[in-house]
């Protein structure tokens, strides 16, 4: 039984940081690739970060250079640094696990994802 749970959200000043962390069980995290979504209320889920199963990052062009994606795959554990917020980044962040091999823009996009986490909530003001 896959189980992704997300931690670490609440509320920040813009400017500030805050670090996700969200725990996986039931995969091995060094074999899938590895994502966090945001999602505001009324708009679609929207992909912040992805980490492809070789250890190659990708981001979308609204975080790049601000957050950090990184695994500690001992421990089957994703993070996501966010550094600079701003209030846009506000919303709640998924994690979400995929057996995508395929690098690129889909890296971002949720239909490729296979296992999702509840989500914790951010928020930036």
């Amino acid at each position: 039984h896959v189980q992704l749970v997300e931690s670490g959200g609440g509320s920040a000043q813009a400017g500030g940081s805050m670090r996700l962390s969200c725990a996986a069980s039931g995969l091995d995290t060094s074999r899938y690739t590895l994502a966090w979504f945001r999602q505001t209320p009324g708009n679609e889920r929207e992909g912040v970060a992805a980490l492809f199963r070789d250890g190659r990052q990708y981001y979308a062009g609204a975080v790049k250079d601000r957050f950090t994606i990184s695994a500690d795959n001992a421990k089957d554990t994703l993070f996501l640094q966010m550094d600079s917020l701003r209030p846009y980044d506000s919303g709640i962040y998924y994690c979400a696990a995929s057996y995508n091999t395929v690098w690129g823009w889909v890296l971002l996009k949720p239909t490729e994802y296979n296992y999702w986490g509840q989500g914790t909530q951010v928020t930036v003001s």
